[in-house]
């Protein structure tokens, strides 16, 4: 039954399906669960430094159930988006209302579509494409390249636009991660096909597929929910992939790899993620917080990750952490003081 724990993650899609349904202030429900409920429950519940024994490793690791809870995603990511933009577009709804759906719809697309497209997008194998599906509502399909190519490689570090520098508000933040890996992104795409000695326009440009696959995911929409349907999906887009930034915020911030005498950086290591085990939040977001494991073997699966002592702790959970770093003067008052004097990346 331990192995059921994750169905957990599927309570925020769930949440915001009654707040679609009930309306009125109801549609606010989603980041009062998500940034009120769940921080308050995490304060009252332990955290877990406890590691799988090799016994264990070995049997998750065989598991599909762990694979299908994620593929189960998708339906519900995409039922979510539907329904939202049906009653977005055939109800007659206050201004508040409108705002509360994208909100918690865009939620949805952020912790049940990037996160677990991100997960499914370090596997290579045709889950990939599982991933990519996941990063569309959201209008991130280039994350899958840029973040495989591009932020695992320059992670914490200043030429990783994902990666947040000391005292850098998140809403600065926002700006340099979202345009600036956008860019990389087009850069690491340009250089892959020069590497396979093929012209920019080719079959091999994911870069080009994504803004073909965009369009015609939008032009959907709109043939269905007309062009006020369309603008929805954008606004709950956005929703989706800020709240991607606020975690890569709270992912790197402030730390930093050194270089070595050869003028290489040091090799990316547990030290260079912050991490959390506070389990609420491991279960909501699939193992996300064991970040620092992530980063030092990105192709471990989700239910293997470890906690390593030598890992920077966040205070609070996930959820928390988001919440905080929204008020800059308190993040930095809090986090400031836990990054080590020789990582502060400025």
């Amino acid at each position: 039954m331990k192995d059921l724990k994750y169905i957990f993650a599927y309570s925020i899609p769930l949440v915001t399906l009654l707040s679609i349904f009930l309306v009125g202030i109801y549609t606010y429900l989603t980041p009062v669960y998500v940034f009120v409920l769940i921080p308050i429950i995490e304060i009252f519940t332990p955290s877990s430094t406890e590691n799988l024994t090799d016994d264990k490793r070995l049997s998750k690791s065989k598991k599909r159930v762990f694979d299908f809870l994620l593929y189960i995603n998708i339906p519900i990511v995409y039922g979510i988006l539907f329904t939202a933009l049906y009653t977005l577009t055939n109800s007659v709804l206050k201004p508040y209302e409108v705002v509360g759906i994208i909100i918690s719809t865009g939620i949805v697309l952020g912790a049940n579509g990037i996160n677990v497209g991100h997960e499914l997008g370090h596997r290579y194998t045709k889950e990939r494409f599982l991933a990519k599906a996941l990063l569309l509502p959201s209008l991130y399909m280039h994350f899958y390249v840029e973040h495989n190519f591009g932020h695992h490689q320059k992670a914490a570090t200043i030429e990783d636009p994902a990666t947040a520098t000391y005292n850098q508000p998140v809403y600065f933040f926002w700006f340099s991660s979202v345009f600036g890996q956008y860019i990389s992104a087009w850069k690491i795409q340009v250089s892959l096909l020069k590497k396979e000695k093929k012209p920019f326009i080719s079959i091999k440009n994911d870069m080009l597929w994504y803004l073909v696959i965009t369009a015609v995911y939008l032009s959907l929409i709109a043939s269905f929910f007309d062009t006020q349907g369309m603008l929805y999906a954008i606004y709950c887009g956005v929703v989706g992939f800020l709240l991607l930034e606020t975690i890569n915020y709270i992912e790197h911030y402030g730390l930093t790899r050194k270089k070595t005498s050869s003028g290489r950086y040091e090799r990316v290591r547990e030290i260079h993620s912050w991490n959390s085990n506070h389990l609420l939040g491991r279960i909501l977001l699939f193992e996300l917080t064991r970040h620092s494991d992530h980063h030092y073997r990105a192709s471990k699966k989700y239910q293997l990750l470890n906690h390593h002592d030598k890992s920077p702790q966040l205070p609070f959970g996930y959820p928390t952490s988001m919440v905080l770093s929204l008020f800059p003067p308190l993040w930095f008052m809090i986090m400031n003081k836990h990054i080590p004097e020789d990582m502060k990346m400025s």
